[in-house]
């Protein structure tokens, strides 16, 4: 049941600007914050789409397998930045303003795609390279730990009550924008350059451009809008200061909801999406060129199904799309992957790839508004984002790396079943959990 909220927030003289003004402003805010929020994934995901290009620069071998393994090794260790920058930035934007922390985190991604854009190769200063490249993800990874607290925050509370599904879907829509966005410069890229170009100085561009995107919201997210929520606990001055101590104290059970029902739904995000664009090259065999076309035409028609899902959510509620993920997951990841080890058309590769997405789709289109909605206001970005930068950073960030060794020590498969395995233990989560639409711990305004 909704918890009662505070009575400064029903005034009508909280706000002094008249209704339409005060509803503009709320869509425009959702607005810029999902426009920030695409180009944080941007810059986050240009280092996945062009692996194939870079990993020979920075790691020199004869074994392709073995370069993207260790590219993978530093996708996966940026991760381990993201639990910090939870911790760090989710107290900050608790303490501060969800806009405060919305601004941090762009100027520091884009920091760290402009140092991935100009890092001379192993051939010019050896070892140093990939040093250098480790601390730029790194940089990333403390960023995009922070941003995804702040941005499902900053959305759900900006968001009306029974909106509160479709708008937060948004973030998913912006992230998988991210990504396909990185795959269109890929494909243009692909289109203009050859080969060699690509391999040589090509793949340094879409990294520039994430650069300079960053800027650009940067200055976009310092005009936007505080939230009434967090205005709200200011006004008040009675709840205890954000902080990882008081979140473990106070909100264990969350805190593991968060965490369990994360572990599947991340693993399979990262694996239908991120690693599936490698898997169709190196073990369906697909090309480069091909591969990509896939991913981009499937990622966008799931773009497009993320708000679907997430009103539908405000109609029916989140419960039965998490476990519609949980069961679909179970029963066809394994299937899928196996039926793509021998497919030869693009076209049904497609339709498998997308058939896959669809059923992560209950789970991505409002995995964050869940999260949100079982925290209070004076802790719910700290409280959305640390659990599920601990479960992301072990599931999600190590699914890329965890399916290559298993490739090169010859036990492909044993990734399918991991994969269906873990969703199979968020199922068990779903079932047990509440229905945040009507159990949750956000007014209904």
């Amino acid at each position: 049941m909704n918890r009662p909220f505070a009575a400064a927030s029903i005034l009508p003289d909280q706000h002094a600007e008249p209704a339409s003004s005060h509803q503009k402003s709320k869509l425009w805010s959702i607005f810029g914050g999902s426009l920030g929020n695409l180009v944080e994934w941007y810059d986050w995901y240009v280092y996945s789409a062009f692996t194939l290009y870079f990993a020979p620069v920075f790691f020199p071998s004869d074994d392709s397998t073995a370069q993207l393994l260790n590219a993978a090794a530093i996708f996966a260790v940026g991760f381990l930045m993201r639990p910090l920058g939870a911790w760090l930035m989710g107290m900050y934007a608790d303490r501060k303003g969800r806009k405060a922390g919305l601004t941090l985190s762009v100027m520091l991604m884009g920091g760290g795609s402009m140092m991935v854009a100009v890092i001379p190769g192993y051939a010019t200063i050896g070892v140093a390279a990939p040093l250098l490249l480790l601390f730029a993800r790194l940089l990333q990874g403390l960023s995009v730990g922070g941003e995804y607290g702040a941005s499902a925050t900053y959305l759900s509370e900006m968001a009306h009550h029974k909106r509160r599904g479709f708008f937060s879907s948004f973030q998913y829509v912006t992230l998988i924008a991210g990504q396909l966005l990185a795959l269109c410069v890929l494909l243009i890229l692909q289109r203009f350059l050859s080969e060699p170009q690509l391999e040589q100085w090509g793949w340094r561009i879409p990294f520039a451009v994430g650069g300079v995107m960053a800027i650009t919201v940067f200055y976009l997210r310092r005009g936007l809008r505080e939230t009434d929520a967090f205005q709200d606990v200011q006004a008040e001055g009675d709840k205890p200061k954000s902080a990882g101590w008081t979140l473990f104290r106070d909100h264990p059970r969350e805190v593991l909801i968060v965490m369990a029902l994360t572990a599947g739904g991340t693993l399979a995000f990262y694996a239908y999406s991120t690693y599936m664009q490698k898997f169709l090259v190196n073990s369906a065999g697909f090309g480069r060129q091909t591969a990509t076309a896939i991913m981009a035409s499937a990622l966008f028609i799931y773009m497009l199904l993320q708000p679907v899902a997430g009103a539908l959510s405000d109609r029916i509620g989140r419960k039965p799309l998490l476990v519609a993920f949980g069961v679909g997951g179970v029963l066809f990841t394994t299937l899928i992957f196996t039926r793509l080890e021998t497919v030869t058309s693009s076209f049904t590769a497609f339709l498998l790839v997308l058939g896959g997405l669809v059923i992560v789709t209950g789970y991505t289109s409002i995995n964050a508004v869940v999260k949100a909605e079982l925290f209070p206001a004076h802790i719910r970005t700290l409280g959305v984002a640390l659990p599920y930068a601990l479960a992301n950073t072990l599931f999600g960030g190590t699914a890329e790396y965890g399916a290559l060794w298993l490739k090169q020590a010859d036990m492909e498969r044993g990734f399918y079943w991991y994969v269906t395995a873990m969703i199979g233990l968020s199922l068990i989560v779903y079932l047990r959990l509440p229905d945040t639409r009507t159990h949750n711990r956000m007014p209904d305004a």
